[in-house]
C-alpha cells in the first residue's frame, strides 16, 4: 500500500492510498481513523477520488468521529468500573 496523495485540512489528516486495485481514502483525527475503499474501475483516476472528499463528506466523517469517540469513551468507562 502506498500513499499517492494527501489532502491538506485544518482538522483531519487525509491520505489517499493505492492498493490492490483500489483507492483508499483514510481520514484520521486523534486516535481514530476512517477508511473508504473505491475500486479503481469505479472512478477515472485520482482527481475523481479527491472530488469525493468535499465539505459535506467531511462533515459526515466528523459526526462519525464524534460517535466513535463517545462509543470508545463509554466502553472504556465500563471497563474501568468492572475492576
Amino acid at each position: 500500500m502506498r500513499v499517492i496523495a494527501e489532502i491538506p485540512h485544518e482538522l483531519f489528516k487525509i491520505s489517499i492510498f493505492s492498493w490492490n486495485g483500489k483507492f483508499i481514502i483514510k481520514i484520521e483525527l486523534d486516535q481514530f481513523e476512517q477508511s473508504f475503499k473505491i475500486k479503481e474501475d469505479d472512478v477515472s483516476g485520482l482527481e475523481d477520488v479527491k472530488k469525493i472528499v468535499d465539505e459535506e463528506f467531511l462533515d459526515v466523517a466528523f459526526q462519525n468521529f464524534l460517535g466513535m469517540r463517545k462509543g470508545f469513551a463509554d466502553a472504556f468507562n465500563r471497563m474501568q468500573h468492572n475492576f
